[in-house]
């Protein structure tokens, strides 16, 4: 009975059918039969039309009360989503891993938020499974993260391609045989261990050393496992951990060899206690991508988030 208040109301504004109908560009018997057809599903008149110039009924004063109401609702409501298509107001929910958070989304954030000081960012960090269901599940907005999901649910934006290095601490007895496949952490900085006529390594050499890794569901973890099991190499880990860069700092300290990627070491300051190796693996090769679901509606925060990233990750690929 209100979806046409707006006629009501201006006959109310007007105190005049004719004067109405010039304004809202219809004929008076149209306006007219507009007005009996409300009436008809209000169950009394609104206008006491014997009187000049017509009056609103006490049931035509509790009407527009209420389609007062309901305008002024319509109005905020505008005003709310003009200011979201301005991203004056908004949210915006991130989800990464903890090595993501720490090095690569701080500056993607902070260029975001000194464009859009208003919006609200939410930033929750896991692991790759717990990111998925929460996009799944549309708690999340964005995702930045290595886990390879599924095309046919995601919309994703690849960022980089990185590769898992084999970490060994420069303590270990292997290393001494293995000198000519040695790459130190200014050759990963450089990308030597992209160059095709790098030789890679075989993990037999280091198959009786201490092995870390990180506890499932994670990808890096997954990868670990195919790679021993392509290489014939039994694997049998003496410590299980959550975190990459924790696993990463236990290497550091002698405790034991692992698998980390290209993207990490670039980000960590040089430390001569680590030695990395290459190794002839599909499994090495994976992608940093930003997803998103791809039923989930694309907000306005959403997309220049997304423009942000994507010409910041253009600009550092350039040399």
């Amino acid at each position: 009975m209100f979806s046409g208040m707006h006629y009501v109301y201006e006959v109310y504004k007007t105190k005049s059918f004719s004067k109405a109908a010039k304004n809202l560009y219809i004929s008076q018997p149209a306006l007219s039969a507009m007005i009996k057809k409300i009436e008809g599903k209000v169950g009394a008149p609104l206008f006491d039309r014997c009187t000049n110039p017509v009056q609103l009924t006490e049931y035509g004063k509790r009407y527009i009360k209420i389609a007062e109401k309901i305008m002024d609702l319509e109005d905020e409501f505008a005003y709310y989503t003009d200011n979201l298509d301005e991203l004056k107001t908004g949210h915006l929910s991130i989800g990464s891993a903890s090595f993501f958070v720490s090095y690569i989304l701080p500056g993607y954030i902070s260029a975001f938020s000194s464009a859009y000081p208003n919006v609200k960012i939410n930033l929750f960090e896991s692991d790759s499974y717990k990111l998925e269901q929460k996009a799944a599940s549309g708690e999340l907005d964005l995702v930045i993260d290595n886990y390879q999901v599924d095309p046919k649910q995601y919309k994703t934006h690849t960022l980089t391609e990185e590769h898992l290095l084999l970490a060994v601490p420069a303590s270990f007895h292997a290393n001494r045989s293995a000198t000519r496949y040695q790459l130190s952490w200014e050759d990963v900085k450089n990308n030597v261990h992209l160059n095709p006529t790098r030789p890679g390594i075989s993990l037999k050499k280091f198959a009786n050393e201490p092995l870390l890794t990180l506890r499932q569901p994670n990808d890096t973890r997954k990868r670990m496992e195919a790679i021993y099991q392509n290489a014939g190499v039994k694997f049998s880990p003496i410590l299980k951990l959550d975190q990459l860069l924790t696993m990463y700092h236990m290497i550091e300290y002698g405790l034991g060899l692992s698998f980390v990627s290209d993207t990490l070491i670039k980000c960590l300051p040089y430390n001569p206690n680590v030695i990395y190796y290459k190794l002839e693996d599909p499994n090495t090769v994976r992608y940093v991508t930003l997803y998103y679901k791809n039923s989930k509606y694309l907000t306005r925060s959403m997309q220049e988030f997304i423009k942000i990233v994507l010409l910041q990750n253009e600009n550092s690929s350039q040399p």
